[in-house]
């Protein structure tokens, strides 16, 4: 069947979820936080992530988008909550599905089928959690940017906007797909957002000159790798 991690600070669901994921034939590992969850996802490349939306370190919905930075996994999000601005949230965050708590295995487990049959079953690919771009190097999972071998210290904001550029380099990104995926739905006129950030990456990655991170005007930008120096 499937392997799946499922991210739950709840030992006793955990548990549960594990017993009942087994007899169904699926592998299963487990994280009680955001952080292992993610850490977790990019080692063990799994299946399917199910993801509790209350975890102790970080909103769920931070986590799915933390992942689906690097990795197009499955993520069933479960949550205590059925109000809809959360589900829509969840969604458009990355996720495939939300169940409500309870649930029973049956159900839990017909989603799983339905979602690995929609999206085919494709697995994480633990090769994309890290980024060498020629002189920058950006590591995904633990948020870590090198440039020339030298530590970068971005905001997380910063972080994000350089992390989404680079799993699309050398390819324009326009100003509203920065947005969404940064920022989220709500988000498409802001474009002086990007602006700003863009403009303290430049001045962070010592690309005042925009050699790194090139601007299409009027349409968005694109990271550009260069060699890196020795």
């Amino acid at each position: 069947m499937a392997h799946v991690l499922v991210i739950d600070d709840d030992q006793s669901l955990l548990r549960a979820l594990r017993l009942g994921l087994e007899a169904e034939g699926h592998d299963v590992s487990t994280a009680d936080n955001g952080d292992h969850g993610i850490s977790q996802t990019a080692l063990q490349s799994p299946d399917i992530v199910v993801l509790d939306i209350g975890l102790p370190d970080m909103d769920g919905l931070v986590v799915a988008q933390r992942i689906r930075q690097w990795s197009d996994v499955p993520i069933i999000i479960l949550s205590a909550t059925g109000d809809d601005h959360r589900k829509i949230d969840a969604l458009n965050g990355g996720a495939d599905d939300y169940v409500t708590k309870p649930f029973s295995m049956g159900e839990l487990e017909a989603r799983i089928r339905a979602v690995l049959r929609n999206r085919g079953a494709e697995s994480a690919d633990p090769a994309t959690a890290n980024l060498d771009l020629g002189s920058l190097y950006v590591d995904l999972v633990h948020h870590e940017v090198r440039l020339n071998g030298k530590k970068v210290d971005l905001t997380s904001k910063e972080f994000n906007v350089l992390a989404y550029l680079a799993r699309y380099s050398g390819r324009t990104c326009t100003h509203q797909m920065i947005l969404g995926a940064v920022w989220g739905v709500g988000y498409g006129d802001e474009a002086a957002y990007v602006h700003a950030y863009v403009h303290r990456l430049r001045q962070k990655l010592n690309d005042e000159d925009g050699t790194l991170i090139q601007t299409t005007p009027g349409v968005g930008y694109s990271l550009q790798p260069t060699p890196a120096k020795i």
